[in-house]
């Protein structure tokens, strides 16, 4: 998967991702988040395959980190003179429901295929694409610090009281994000403001994310944080001990549906019949306006052994098939808001998320044509 570096001291601003140029050429260099909470190891990406296989493995995860990744793979090809074309076409198909991904491989490659027609030759177009990654990268760090606003002034407005009792799903912090992340950092703005009572964090199985991933970034910040096996959050619900959920997404349709990590959609069933705030951050680069509804997403499937091992180890007789799509979908019925960058919408509806997101959302040439 490429080559590693071992961080032996935790450091608290480490990236999950970061171009580099040492003399031997430039490289993309992942924080693998594979082998987190335990190790801080780094893998170092001299090439595209070695990029795809990260992504494909989840040591690099999140959309709008692949969005990014995508983005600097492309400009890897490019400087380092590998086919262009060949490079975006693989990186983009590398997981199939994550719409940043495509969309930061394209961008990459637009403004390498831009400078090269304007005659600028091979190493100006690479530097085009490289330029167009580094944009993106600094982007998306600024979606993110909107998005923490809005939503938590969103949450001032939806619960008053403040000291928000907050449950999540997967992990939507800096590890996703050039930035603080989505849904993550609306959490992390709360708790900068005093308002957050508790954090629950899912499992999130079969990979805990939540357990690996969230519960990292949230003692990290020194939040007030509590880890439950996703089953366990029905009884959460009954008990009234949540005041609203906030998840990620990592493709959201033309009709407001949203694709995130499996284990959403129970959560907004339970939210409903609860009466508790269901609220989705995402930025406007996650929706998909070309894709018209929550069926027309493609889910991707993961291997079964996710779910019949755990840390390589069987949990299940020999030969147990098992059933593990990588997300689920939320019709917009069932979900409160969408927070973007450039505020949120509620209720949630097909005319007001394209006016949420303007021409920058992916698909909006095909609504709008």
């Amino acid at each position: 998967m490429g080559d590693r570096y071992v961080v032996t001291k935790a450091n608290d601003s480490l990236p999950p991702l970061r171009w580099e140029e040492p003399p031997e050429g430039p490289v993309l260099v992942l924080l693998d988040q594979t082998r987190l909470p335990g190790e801080e190891t780094e893998l170092v990406c001299t090439d595209v395959p070695a990029l795809v296989e990260a992504i494909r493995t989840l040591a690099v995860r999140g959309a709008p980190l692949l969005g990014i990744a995508g983005a600097y793979g492309v400009a890897l090809a490019a400087v380092r003179g590998f086919d262009v074309d060949d490079a975006a076409e693989t990186l983009a198909y590398a997981r199939p429901t994550a719409v940043n991904l495509g969309y930061g491989v394209r961008r990459a490659a637009a403004a390498y295929h831009a400078a090269l027609a304007g005659g600028g030759g091979a190493e100006r177009a690479a530097a085009a694409a490289l330029a167009e990654a580094r944009g993106l990268h600094a982007e998306d760090a600024e979606a993110s610090a909107a998005m923490a606003q809005h939503g938590l002034e969103l949450l001032a407005e939806l619960l008053p009281g403040g000291g928000y009792q907050v449950l999540t799903h997967c992990n939507t912090g800096a590890l996703v994000s050039g930035g603080e992340g989505t849904a993550m950092a609306v959490v992390a703005a709360a708790h900068r403001a005093g308002e957050l009572r508790r954090l629950w964090v899912d499992e999130t199985r079969p990979l805990l994310q939540g357990a690996r991933l969230t519960a990292y970034e949230a003692a990290r910040a020194g939040m007030p944080y509590t880890l439950l096996t996703d089953s366990a959050a029905g009884s959460l619900f009954a008990a009234g001990e949540v005041d609203a959920v906030l998840i990620g997404a990592d493709r959201i349709a033309a009709d407001g549906s949203v694709a995130n990590k499996v284990g959403s959609y129970p959560l907004a069933v339970l939210a409903r019949y609860h009466n508790v705030p269901f609220i989705v951050v995402a930025p406007t680069t996650t929706v998909d306006l070309g894709t018209p509804d929550g069926a027309s997403i493609e889910v991707e499937q993961r291997s079964g052994h996710e779910v019949t091992e755990a840390a390589g180890n069987p949990v299940a007789p020999l030969g147990t098939q098992a059933y593990n799509p990588a997300f689920d979908v939320t019709p917009a019925s069932l979900i409160t808001a969408i927070v973007t960058e450039n505020g949120a919408i509620s209720p949630v509806t097909a005319s007001d998320l394209v006016a949420l997101c303007g021409p920058s959302a992916p698909g909006h040439d095909q609504v709008m044509g």
